[in-house]
């Protein structure tokens, strides 16, 4: 039979009496301070909701500043493009005149 001074020795023995430690002061930690975790845990739940919440509101007011943006510049390439048709015209009936 080993002695007790070799077991304290072994690591097997000490894993093991590590996890049973573990196993008996966890569940204790865990009831001695919930009452404190507990409404830390609620406010960091709270502050993260309504961080979520504010940065909806700031990517659908990006959106829509994206979206007037993007019609500005639409509007701007159609009143070009039908410039530049005009221009065209202009310039093929100056041609005919020429003719």
């Amino acid at each position: 039979m080993p002695e007790l001074t070799s077991l304290g020795k072994s690591k097997a023995v000490r894993n093991t009496a590590i996890g049973i430690g573990v196993a008996v002061l966890v569940p204790v930690a865990v009831a001695f301070l919930a009452p404190y975790v507990r409404p830390a845990a609620r406010s960091l739940v709270k502050a993260g909701l309504q961080a979520w919440e504010k940065g909806k509101e700031v990517a659908a007011e990006v959106g829509e500043v994206m979206d007037d943006l993007v019609a500005e510049v639409r509007d701007e390439l159609r009143e070009e493009r039908e410039q530049a048709v005009a221009a065209m015209h202009e310039a093929a009936e100056q041609k005919k005149d020429d003719a």
